[in-house]
């Protein structure tokens, strides 16, 4: 199986999981002020780059 096939499966998975995980989080956050929320999703909605970003370095290697 060569890199970018593994490098798409990894990222597909933990994709989803992530989604998931800030979809658990966005019910506790929903009961907190605005702003509070707004930083969450602006944070949430950036932060699954970085790791994205690191996989596919590693798959075109």
């Amino acid at each position: 199986m060569s890199r970018s096939s593994i490098a798409i499966l990894a990222g597909l998975a933990g994709f989803l999981a992530y989604v998931a995980l800030v979809l658990l989080l966005s019910d506790l956050v929903h009961e907190l002020h605005w702003t509070l929320e707004l930083v969450f999703y602006a944070v949430a909605g950036v932060a699954w780059v970085w790791p994205a970003k690191r996989l596919i370095v590693w798959a075109m290697r």
